[in-house]
């Protein structure tokens, strides 16, 4: 009985020493298991995704441009002499036919009292050569002087008579010269420049020595010069709105209409001179002033949006990092706008792509990758 006793004493301890051992090697073997797979999933990339969007029908440009008056002019004086008196300095608004200045022509005077003279002249001698004319033709229907004595007396009379038009013609151009005395504006506007002053010598014309005396613009009315750029120089079209905003104050925004383009394009720079129209009635935007215009333009688009941190710059060209079936696929894309922190893509993406952010230099096509659980949703979903 004591035998049998300890035998089964035997065979319990056995079976528990197993079944201890079998435990242990269960559980190690759960370990590397989990050991195994916590390794596998620290050796995936986890990357966060996210998917195009449809890019906006239409676009705001946002470009640089110069402000100038509507109206400028240089103005010189049509007269020699000295300058006598100026009414007007920087800064001053004047009216349309208001007086600028006054010049002093002394040889301009002496010249026009000499043609008066001469016209005098060539009238009294007109005078005499029509009287003769007369005389010799009432001789002729007597037949006390020969025809061709008549016509010789006839005909000097005719020039004399043309030598007095071309005295009074020359008497009047110089009568006009002499109004140019006086500068008057041509046109309502703002003085901007004054280069001459009292008893500077004045050269009449644009040419040679002749200096400008003052520039008139008038800025009630602006032109802003803008370069489009090429890929919407055919969507610029005149008679768009624009809104127009100084840096100094970009609270303040001022209307404008594309008023004209160049319809062609700048070799160099591959843009096209634009011009765009605003009202300026209380001069708040100075000729010459730095602008920023924003224009719409209406070209229809159909790329996808996505930022620009997805894009990877590769020897073979510009790729981008989508997830298909848990792995990383690089797709060759075509850019069309550049939005500064996104692009538009014209070739290469669908809406369902998952794109990766910030994708890793050394990713490469096939590389199994897990997705964050925050993964966005999907357009429509």
């Amino acid at each position: 009985m004591t035998g049998s006793r300890g035998l089964w004493v035997l065979v319990a301890a056995a079976l528990g020493l197993g079944l201890a051992i079998y435990a242990g090697l269960h559980d190690r073997q759960s370990a590397d298991a989990a050991l195994k797979r916590a390794t596998e999933e620290a050796a995936t990339p986890t990357v966060a995704v996210v998917y195009p969007a449809a890019s906006a029908p239409t676009d705001e440009l946002v470009l640089p441009g110069t402000a100038r008056a509507f109206i400028d002019a240089p103005i010189y004086a049509r007269a020699s002499g000295y300058l006598k008196k100026w009414y007007v300095d920087i800064g001053a608004r004047v009216t349309q036919g208001q007086i600028l200045a006054e010049i002093e022509t002394p040889e301009l005077d002496q010249q026009l009292h000499q043609a008066r003279a001469d016209l005098e002249n060539a009238r009294a001698t007109m005078e005499m050569a029509r009287t003769t004319a007369d005389r010799w033709q009432t001789l002729l229907k007597r037949d006390a002087v020969s025809r061709q004595e008549t016509d010789e007396k006839v005909s000097d009379y005719n020039a004399k008579r043309a030598m007095v038009d071309g005295n009074a013609a020359n008497v009047r151009r110089l009568q006009d010269l002499q109004s140019f005395q006086k500068i008057v504006a041509p046109f309502d506007g703002v003085i901007t420049a004054r280069n001459t002053d009292i008893g500077a010598l004045i050269d009449a014309g644009a040419a040679g020595q002749a200096r400008e005396l003052f520039r008139l613009a008038a800025i009630g009315k602006l032109r802003v010069f803008v370069s489009v750029p090429q890929a919407y120089a055919q969507s610029a079209r005149p008679g768009t709105p624009t809104t127009i905003t100084l840096e100094e104050n970009p609270g303040k925004v001022y209307r404008g209409t594309l008023a004209r383009t160049s319809s062609a394009l700048d070799p160099s720079a591959r843009t096209m001179l634009s011009e765009v129209e605003m009202d300026n009635p209380r001069a708040e935007v100075l000729p010459g002033a730095y602008v920023v215009v924003r224009l719409r333009v209406g070209r229809e688009t159909h790329g996808l949006t996505i930022p620009a941190n997805t894009l990877l710059f590769r020897a073979e060209g510009l790729r981008v990092a989508v997830v298909r079936d848990g792995r990383a696929a690089l797709i060759p894309v075509t850019i069309g706008r550049d939005y500064g922190r996104s692009v538009e893509v014209v070739d290469g993406l669908t809406p369902a792509d998952a794109v990766i952010l910030d994708p890793a230099d050394s990713l490469v096509s096939g590389t199994a990758v897990r997705v964050r659980p925050t993964e966005p949703k999907k357009p429509g979903g």
